[in-house]
């Protein structure tokens, strides 16, 4: 299945390519190869993250990462509907410009 990330997403992958960059960069080539492996997993298996309470939600932890991605499976796609930082407090990731130490 093809994988999209929704525009709810784009503040969250921001904030993933702002931290490999400025907080982690050492850790940046291996975190976008398992981010890529993650997207992978879900197009071949789109049930492999967990179910949430949140009714159609799942969630899939990026390996070696603090990142999550959290999506749906739709009739002929899965969309990420956000790239959450783990470490954070999930009310603060709704403002793209803090990061978990916000």
């Amino acid at each position: 299945m093809k994988v999209v990330f929704l525009p709810s997403a784009t503040p969250d992958v921001r904030w993933f390519a702002r931290y490999y960059r400025s907080v982690f960069p050492q850790g940046r080539s291996s975190a976008r190869k398992h981010m890529a492996k993650a997207v992978t997993l879900l197009s071949e298996n789109p049930a492999a993250g967990r179910a949430l309470p949140e009714g159609d939600q799942r969630e899939l932890v990026i390996l070696r990462t603090p990142f999550v991605l959290v999506y749906r499976i739709a009739a002929s796609e899965i969309e990420i509907l956000r790239l959450r930082d783990a470490r954070a407090d999930p009310t603060a990731q709704d403002n793209p410009d803090r990061g978990p130490e916000a």
